[in-house]
């Protein structure tokens, strides 16, 4: 215990952790004057949802094919968020979540419901491919249970009406007819289904009943765009005009009401290679259309703002890591489900312990932990005990994603290890990788890697240092990209991995992961 304290306190002073003086996040949304900047999240937190339950607030987002998925946050003011859980511990149901048959990159599990009935939290859920299921838990943080219903709703929007009656709406883009499943008292079955209106382009359906109105919000990808419609009834007939876009806040999300009465919108908006972010806007009413903005400035999302509830300290998400703990963060997923017999946090206490498994690639390597880049100039480090790789492995650090730039430790004969860097596109083809940098010969077992990202000039850079004050940069600076149809269809992600391309080989031991902002005056 003295030595994990000690190992504890050393991190903590390297980082600048003590007495708060470094925040997990690299943007920090709260202002600390009684405003806020959007985003709130500078990270890739795609297709929200987001409810109120008393005086809490909870937003449920996208995780694609990472495991754990559907990642669930909680706040107390719409502005400082903590991840409180995850609901899908393991994805099941399809084979290439395991990363079997080419795995499932760019689908998995998205667009979620949340919304809260009876005492119970209930999610709603599509699985891309697969039927949709209905999750239900007493608590936030699980555990989690569902029931599949007998078809696939695409972005299916959960709704309780007053008398109790739960459907689900669901439209597809290509498509845009809005139909609404009509599901039993006990939410695992539909008993009814009934087209309600067309909305050329229209998905990623949101409902919303206020002062005797439905609301429906619906994307339109295609424009990246955003419209509300609204009737007395929800079986129509609705009236529907344009919203706001990704020019002027976003083209995906809904409204969410206070405990004072006033409402706040959430909307994501399309953000290049750092992903999909979430901006918080003020709600404001005229002739009962709910409008994005002030009065003085409608149908756009501020860029600052009061904050939506005053007095609620700041929360963030975590980030920086010592592995002290003998679970995994919730900041950290795996890129599909994982082989957990391949790592471990209690094989040498203090340490994450990765068991370099068979793979032919980053792409195909199972064990690959990821967490979300963050914006918009952020820099990571991760201090390496690399004595346990042997002949063959190829263990590292870096971006992962659209771009996957490695910086990875090579084990050779007689305990040999070299540094290169290597970047990997996912193109039509497939993923293709290229040697960026040859091999060359490192001494010692202890070692830092460090990645930098500017989302601002789109570009990234990789180093190594053997006592983390001199530091060589190897490869140049790669490109930072977002490509829905040859990428994973998630902002580019930090990534630490080890593999080897014909056999289980040895082990990397990750002593810390440390995120910092990246100063404008610092080259990335």
């Amino acid at each position: 215990m003295a030595v994990m304290r000690t190992k504890m306190f050393s991190l903590a002073l390297a980082t600048g952790l003590i007495a708060g003086a470094l925040p997990a996040q690299v943007w920090r949304a709260d202002q600390g004057d009684g405003t806020y900047r959007n985003p709130v999240l500078f990270a890739d937190y795609p297709d929200p949802d987001i409810i109120r339950v008393g005086g809490d607030f909870y937003f449920v987002s996208t995780t694609f094919a990472n495991s754990p998925g559907v990642t669930v946050l909680h706040s107390k003011d719409l502005v400082n968020w903590r991840i409180v859980s995850h609901v899908v511990d393991r994805l099941d149901g399809d084979p290439r979540y395991d990363l079997k048959n080419g795995g499932d990159y760019r689908h998995g599990f998205y667009a979620a419901s949340l919304r809260r009935h009876n005492g119970l939290f209930y999610l709603a859920v599509t699985p891309v491919g697969h039927k949709t299921r209905i999750y239900r838990s007493a608590r936030i943080d699980g555990p989690w249970t569902y029931k599949e219903l007998d078809r696939e709703a695409f972005d299916p929007a959960l709704f309780i009406d007053a008398d109790g009656t739960a459907y689900l709406g669901t439209s597809i883009g290509t498509d845009g007819t809005v139909t609404l499943l009509t599901l039993d008292k006990d939410l695992s079955a539909v008993t009814a289904a009934r087209q309600t209106y067309y909305n050329k382009g229209a998905e990623g359906s949101k409902i919303v009943r206020h002062n005797g109105w439905y609301y429906f919000f619906n994307a339109i990808p295609s424009k990246l765009a955003m419209t509300v419609s609204r009737s007395r009834s929800l079986w129509g007939p609705w009236e529907t005009k344009a919203s706001i876009d990704d020019k002027t806040g976003g083209h995906q999300g809904a409204i969410v009401d206070l405990p004072d009465g006033s409402w706040y919108g959430f909307v994501m908006v399309d953000a290049g290679a750092i992903g999909r972010m979430t901006n918080i806007s003020p709600i404001h009413w005229k002739d009962e259309w709910p409008f994005w903005g002030t009065p003085q400035a409608p149908d756009r999302v501020p860029d600052r703002s009061p904050k939506p509830i005053q007095g609620y300290p700041f929360a963030e998400p975590p980030s920086s890591d010592d592995f002290s703990s003998p679970r995994l963060g919730l900041q950290w997923q795996w890129n599909h489900n994982p082989d957990d017999s391949r790592w471990s946090l209690t094989q040498r206490p203090g340490f994450l312990r990765l068991h370099a498994t068979q793979a032919d690639g980053i792409w195909t390597a199972r064990n690959t932990l990821t967490q979300k880049a963050q914006g918009p100039r952020a820099r990571a480090v991760v201090k390496l005990d690399t004595a346990g790789i042997k002949p063959g492995d190829i263990c590292g650090f870096g971006s992962f994603g659209k771009y996957s730039a490695q910086l990875s430790v090579v084990g050779g004969a007689q305990g040999t290890l070299t540094l290169r860097m290597q970047l990997t596109e996912s193109t039509t083809d497939g993923p293709l990788t290229q040697v960026r940098v040859p091999a060359q010969p490192i001494a010692g077992r202890t070692l830092w890697l460090r990645t930098d990202m500017d989302f601002d000039a789109k570009e990234g850079r990789v180093a190594y240092s053997l006592d983390n004050r001199r530091w060589t940069e190897l490869g140049g600076a790669f490109p930072l990209a977002f490509d829905w149809r040859t990428g994973t269809f998630q902002g580019q992600q930090l990534a630490i991995s080890c593999y080897n391309l014909t056999a289980d080989g040895g082990y990397l031991d990750v002593d810390s992961f440390t995120l910092s902002p990246l100063s404008n005056g610092t080259r990335p």
